[in-house]
């Protein structure tokens, strides 16, 4: 049997290291550096509090600068009503009337109780130095089984990272156009989306709104899609980027144990771009402040469904214009072996019709023609595809132009088998690299040939 070989190279023993390392080292400095200092000591920056009567206003704003420097942005509103309407607007934390008898401050719970809480100390202290009593009055108290205003998170996680793992588990199913994938994330989105109100809903943990179905199901749309147009082009790092963005970051910034006026400013500005966050925010609104403060969130969920749509878009015509080029290309050469990537499970490997390759559909990896010592087509030649510890991969057949082609296979490098009745098999080695067609033809020599050639 004729053989050509391509030995591959052998990777250093630091380098294989590092690329086992890198991911998890990744997550532990990202745990480290968004958590902790997210979370480690909550309490307010420039939470917005309104205050009946501008002379108030004024002597409440400076007790408050003096003894809480940065906590707190603090405006006038004409009287109590006012002041109670701005926490029910979602324009402010708290309201704050400063009455003669005993001093109100306007809060509400569904902005989380350690907010509450933090709120209520602060203005206890504001009405001991005039020696009055605080009243607090929650403008938005939350579900009968939401006694800390954090369940709305909880229920955002369980719509939001299973959207992430979806994403990669998609990516193995290799088989399915981009619109196939598109419609498993709408269905899969719906589905979380209705069974998840309705379980809350149903267990008392969150109030029923069936606006709120059309809110999670775009924070399951949005992670999902997002992180299916993030993979081809993080490649390897995707894990990192994808785990970064929608758990190490999304989680402490979500508003679960500091609302977002209690982090620190840096966490509150990217609480004011992720997902889940803007997901808790416009829950909150449509739940627990009669739709206040909805829109903004919710064209920020739109923009990730959008943003990630576009990558998609991007990616399948890159593919297409490099499998374009690639079909005929001939030189098999690459400096080195690719990187593993991580981010899912091996996809199958499965044989494609050729020349049947819509945009949008499975792009082939493996393309080759089958032909005789005359340069005709075999047509049903057995194509078989092994890794280099000759575990069978994959195996089909030539169609009537002599031509077969795959997807799905691993990176790395390949032994392709050609045979067919009567004609010597022909084995090539060939180095396949992630968004690449590697194309592998074949010229099968009659035996009865050989034979006569060497009788001769």
């Amino acid at each position: 049997m004729a053989e050509q070989t391509e030995h591959p190279p052998s990777p250093s023993s630091a380098r294989t290291l590092a690329e086992a390392l890198w991911f998890p080292v990744a997550l532990f400095l990202g745990f480290l550096f968004a958590f902790a200092p997210a979370l480690h000591a909550p309490q307010p920056h420039h939470a917005k509090v309104v205050v009946a009567h501008p002379a108030v206003e004024r002597r409440i704003d400076s007790q408050l600068q003096r003894h809480h420097p940065g906590g707190f942005d603090v405006t006038a509103v004409t009287d109590g009503r006012a002041a109670r309407q701005a926490v029910l607007n979602r324009d402010a934390a708290a309201g704050f009337v400063a009455d003669r008898r005993h001093p109100v401050l306007y809060v509400a719970k569904a902005n989380g109780m350690s907010l509450e809480l933090a709120l209520r100390d602060v203005f206890t202290e504001v009405a001991a130095r005039s020696h009055k009593q605080l009243k607090v009055v929650d403008v938005a108290p939350t579900a009968s089984k939401d006694l800390m205003g954090s369940t709305l998170v909880y229920f955002g996680i369980a719509w939001s990272v299973p959207g992430y793992i979806l994403a990669t588990t998609l990516l193995r199913a290799v088989t399915f156009s981009r619109r196939r994938k598109l419609l498993t994330i709408v269905g899969v989105a719906a589905l979380f989306s209705v069974v998840g109100n309705l379980i809350g809903a149903g267990l008392g943990y969150i109030p029923v709104a069936p606006s709120a179905m059309a809110i999670s199901f775009l924070l399951t749309m949005a992670v999902a899609t997002s992180s299916s147009g993030l993979a081809p082009f993080a490649r390897q790092f995707f894990p990192a980027v994808g785990m970064g963005l929608f758990i190490v970051l999304s989680i402490p910034t979500s508003g679960g144990v500091a609302p977002a006026p209690m982090l620190p400013t840096f966490f509150q500005h990217v609480h004011a771009v992720m997902p889940l966050a803007n997901a808790v925010d416009a829950l909150r609104g449509v739940m627990y402040f009669d739709g206040a403060g909805v829109l903004k969130p919710v064209l920020v969920l739109c923009a990730w469904i959008a943003g990630g749509a576009a990558l998609l878009g991007l990616d399948t015509w890159l593919r297409s214009r490099r499998a374009t080029g690639r079909y005929a290309d001939d030189e098999d050469e690459v400096e080195e072996p690719p990187v593993d990537d991580p981010a899912s499970e091996m996809p199958t490997p499965t044989a494609l019709p050729v020349h049947r390759h819509h945009f949008g559909e499975p792009i082939p990896t493996l393309v080759g023609t089958v032909h005789d010592s005359e340069q005709q087509p075999v047509r049903g030649a057995a194509v078989t595809v092994m890794d280099t510890k000759g575990r069978q991969l994959l195996r089909t057949t030539t169609n009537e132009h002599g031509e077969y082609a795959a997807t799905g296979l691993p990176e790395g490098y390949l032994r392709i088998v050609v045979s067919s009745v009567g004609r010597n098999p022909l084995v090539h080695q060939k180095l396949l690299q992630s968004g690449a067609v590697v194309r592998a033809d074949f010229a099968l020599r009659s035996r009865a040939v050989e034979v006569s050639q060497q009788t001769h």
